[in-house]
């Protein structure tokens, strides 16, 4: 693994997060992406080497819904820049981690992503990232 990519926060409402989150890292929001496949809405800030990435539901039931319904908004996953996503998950899957997905999806911010179950990573859902070339 490269370096952490970015942090991924659920929050109810991009509208009343982006601005806030902008106070906060005192940086503007440098871009809003939907993921129709994922049901989000994102936003994201550079801080440093890393990003943040605000994650909101677009509809009923996808997995940031879920997530906001059960533990409310916060810290969702942890991302992981890594040079090889299908080498990385051959690797890891070896290992005994549970992968959420059996191939690499296409994620936002121009990412090839896959996560891996929490269960397995000690309460942690973990995403692999990498660059699409």
């Amino acid at each position: 693994m490269l370096r952490i990519e970015h942090l991924g926060i659920a929050v109810k409402e991009l509208e009343k997060s982006i601005p806030l989150f902008e106070q906060l890292l005192n940086t503007p929001c440098y871009k809003t992406e939907k993921v129709d496949t994922e049901g989000v809405n994102t936003a994201f800030f550079k801080t440093g080497e890393s990003k943040i990435e605000l994650l909101e539901a677009t509809k009923e039931g996808s997995p940031i819904q879920k997530f906001i319904d059960k533990k409310g908004e916060g810290i969702h996953h942890i991302a992981f820049e890594v040079e090889n996503i299908e080498a990385e998950m051959k690797r890891l899957s070896a290992l005994g981690f549970e992968l959420l997905n059996a191939t690499p999806k296409n994620g936002a911010d121009n990412k090839l992503v896959c996560f891996l179950h929490p269960k397995t990573t000690n309460g942690v859902l973990i995403e692999l990232c990498q660059e699409k070339r």
